[in-house]
């Protein structure tokens, strides 16, 4: 019996979570020529095109969080990741500069003032699958397993770890459709999302296998009372008392699908623009090697490059074991 080829993949990448991890992983010693840090922007090059020369990616798209303290979740819930440092001024600005590197590469790149890069990424899904691809999400991050349908793939790149819906099953005890519920149960603790008190991710887990979602469970939150689960009765008692708190936990962990997308489906790659890459590796004082691996992952011929000056030379970013990231 044949086995049916896999469709098309659509490459969705969660670049904050990438650019993060460079920034706090890279060493401070890299700087633009206006004396800036670009520790971050380094290792996301890096990243970045470890990516595309392993994968070759016909249709990908890129997202980018421009709704750090600004988006509709913290309209919702004000205390939503209040828990997190404000990024500095020295991060804000690589961001700018990892976007304009996405461009430069013809990468399309969504970021919005009101939805956050895990929306885009929900939102470029929905609209790639109209389009018959599939998609693989380039992220750790455990929200972005509710997206996943058959066929589909999250890939934690930095550890080398991919997995679909049986994977989201074996993680977490539950169904990829069912995260957000199970997220707004037992909370999600780098959101700062409290969930319901008493419930953890063991207790969501076997709530969700017997309800199947949180609406039925809270219509039948007495019957909670008679389960054979430790804690059965005071279970039941939390969530009557915390049902609108467990509907709000939800629109929190629910990834928008419906957020406007500056780029249009199915998001095919597009001409790399060599004057905008040479000048953006020349203000962030790009190494040799960087400068040529952006030039071939781009498709471009290979540049000639003049002698720096002592004062512009820089070394090209070092490698950061998977690891360490």
């Amino acid at each position: 019996m044949s086995v049916a080829p896999l469709a098309a993949p659509v490459h969705l990448v969660d670049a904050s979570l990438y650019i993060f991890r460079a920034w706090h992983s890279v060493p401070d010693e890299f700087h633009d020529a206006e004396g800036w840090p670009t520790n971050a922007v380094h290792g996301f090059a890096r990243f970045l095109l470890e990516l595309l020369e392993r994968e070759r990616p016909r249709h990908i798209a890129v997202g980018f969080d421009e709704a750090l303290d600004t988006g509709f979740r913290h309209q919702l819930y004000p205390a939503y990741k209040a828990n997190r440092e404000p990024a500095p001024e020295a991060l804000r600005r690589q961001f700018s500069h990892c976007k304009a590197l996405c461009a430069a590469l013809g990468l399309t790149v969504l970021s919005h003032a009101d939805f956050e890069a895990d929306d885009l990424i929900g939102s470029a899904l929905r609209a790639s699958r109209d389009f018959g691809l599939r998609g693989i999400i380039i992220s750790a991050d455990k929200d972005l397993s509710q997206l996943l349908r058959p066929g589909d793939e999250q890939w934690d790149f930095a550890r080398g770890q991919r997995w679909g819906l049986a994977g989201v099953k074996a993680k977490h005890g539950v169904e990829a459709h069912q995260m957000a519920d199970y997220l707004a149960l037992c909370g999600d603790a780098v959101d700062n999302i409290p969930g319901v008190t008493g419930i953890g991710c063991k207790t969501a887990a076997i709530l969700l296998s017997h309800f199947g979602d949180l609406d039925t469970l809270l219509a039948r939150a007495d019957e909670v009372a008679f389960l054979r689960m430790r804690g059965a009765a005071t279970v039941s008692l939390r969530l009557r008392e915390q049902r609108e708190h467990a509907l709000l936990w939800r629109q929190l962990t629910t990834i928008a699908t419906d957020a406007p997308l500056d780029g249009v489906a199915p998001f095919l790659r597009n001409p790399a623009d060599g004057q905008m890459l040479a000048s953006l590796s020349e203000a962030l004082r790009l190494g040799p090697m960087t400068r040529r691996r952006l030039r071939a992952a781009a498709g471009l011929d290979e540049p000639e490059f003049t002698t720096p000056s002592p004062a512009d030379t820089t070394m090209d970013a070092p490698f950061i074991p998977s690891g360490l990231t």
